[in-house]
């Protein structure tokens, strides 16, 4: 009978190995997956959004956007579609050698630029569809809130946000590969991405959904603009950038980095 939890070591392996396979995708591939895995994130955000934009009390709204949250990423792992920050893992196979630095910075910018088509596809889709008018437009104003507020974090607190983030990210979906089990896989996955989401870390895939969402939402007219709060595209591209950096350091050096030194293949006696 096949195991259903695989050791530490033939994890590594699968990471390894599945990663190297992703890096050498036919780019229409890569690109549709890419694609994908902005539609998925930015569905799950807005859901979670949609679960507690009206919940007054912080830690409660925390929970309840945590809980909801995790299903994007549900949705990609098990639907084998790339999403930037978990394709970070590519340091994996590049420490290994079994690809080269060019490749895995081709994968990055296609499946990047790739989730952001994803995302903004989709946002516009809600914003057409009238989803943002629930609560009598709160969720339209929440929208842009959110993403003013994004778009005012300092440069090196994004980054080290996103550094934060991208651990639990990678984490989550590292641990997937420990699991042969789908409740499996969606367990290991729902509790890391739930912890960053309640902890207010800063991902730059689901921020694309959130400042497509505030700038089309503000766009709109038709939605109250919350006192204090303005979303420009220089703010969210402000934002963008060092929590991009961040997500990167924080997958490619706190996880995969890590995890290579221990159960790296550095030698034929590590095998």
């Amino acid at each position: 009978m096949e195991k259903l939890v695989l050791t530490p070591q033939e994890a590594y392996d699968n990471v390894l190995a599945a990663y190297e396979k992703k890096a050498n995708y036919p780019l229409n591939k890569t690109m549709i997956l890419g694609f994908l895995s902005g539609i998925f994130l930015s569905l799950g955000s807005f859901a979670a959004a949609a679960t507690s934009h009206s919940i007054t009390n912080y830690g409660l709204s925390k929970l309840i956007s945590g809980s909801i949250f995790p299903i994007g990423l549900i949705l990609i792992i098990l639907c084998g579609t790339d999403l930037f920050t978990g394709n970070v893992l590519l340091t994996v196979p590049l420490l290994e050698k079994k690809i080269s630095l060019k490749t895995m910075a081709k994968n990055l910018m296609v499946v990047y630029l790739t989730n952001l088509l994803g995302a903004i596809i989709v946002t516009s889709l809600l914003i057409f569809s009238g989803a943002f008018d629930a609560n009598s437009g709160a969720l339209g104003t929440y929208a842009i809130k959110v993403a003013a507020t994004k778009a005012s974090i300092p440069f090196f607190k994004a980054l080290c946000s996103g550094i934060l983030c991208n651990i639990f990210v990678c984490i989550a979906v590292w641990g997937s590969f420990i699991s042969r089990d789908v409740f499996g896989k969606m367990a290991i996955i729902w509790f890391p991405i739930c912890a960053f989401i309640i902890s207010g870390f800063e991902h730059s895939i689901a921020n694309m959904y959130y400042f497509t969402a505030g700038l089309l939402s503000k766009a709109s007219g038709l939605y109250e603009f919350p006192v204090g709060k303005d979303i420009t595209i220089s703010g969210a591209i402000s934002n963008l950038i060092p929590v991009t950096i961040g997500n990167i350091i924080g997958g490619a050096i706190f996880v995969a980095l890590m995890f290579y030194l221990v159960y790296g293949h550095k030698n034929s006696n590590d095998k």
